[in-house]
């Protein structure tokens, strides 16, 4: 594959895996999961909110990139995975978001469905890859 082509298959990817994450992070809000679980995340499905989250997701994909772990790209998405949620426990919601360090002023449990949602980004986003090649 050309890098080119690998680039927009990592973007691309990335997209879907933003997409894939967003509706679970709407989904457990409005089911309430993450009210039952103590976290107070409970984002509308609107444009203003999904198409952001979605063009992050194609650059955070374009990590893909990276040349380790060509052969089992589910463990690439995992590792990778850790990236975005670093930024968004250390960066987004401490100094964007006003949520404290790792966004605990939403609940103690926060940097778990955090961990999880992110990694929901790295295996979606892996499993892309997989089936454009």
């Amino acid at each position: 594959m050309r890098s080119m082509n690998k680039l927009f298959i990592f973007f691309a990817a990335g997209c879907l895996g933003g997409l894939a994450n967003s509706l679970l992070v709407w989904q457990f809000g409005a089911l309430g999961i993450n009210a039952n679980l103590g976290v107070s995340i409970a984002p509308s499905l609107s444009p203003s909110w999904l198409y952001p989250r979605i063009v992050w997701g194609g650059l955070w994909g374009m990590l893909f990139i990276l040349p380790f772990l060509q052969s089992k790209l589910l463990l690439k998405g995992t590792i990778l995975s850790i990236f975005p949620t670093l930024v968004q426990l250390f960066i987004i919601f401490p100094f964007k978001a006003h949520k404290g360090i790792a966004g605990l002023e939403l609940g103690l449990l926060t940097p778990l469905l955090v961990i999880f949602f992110n990694w929901v980004w790295g295996i979606a986003s892996a499993s892309a890859i997989k089936l454009a090649r």
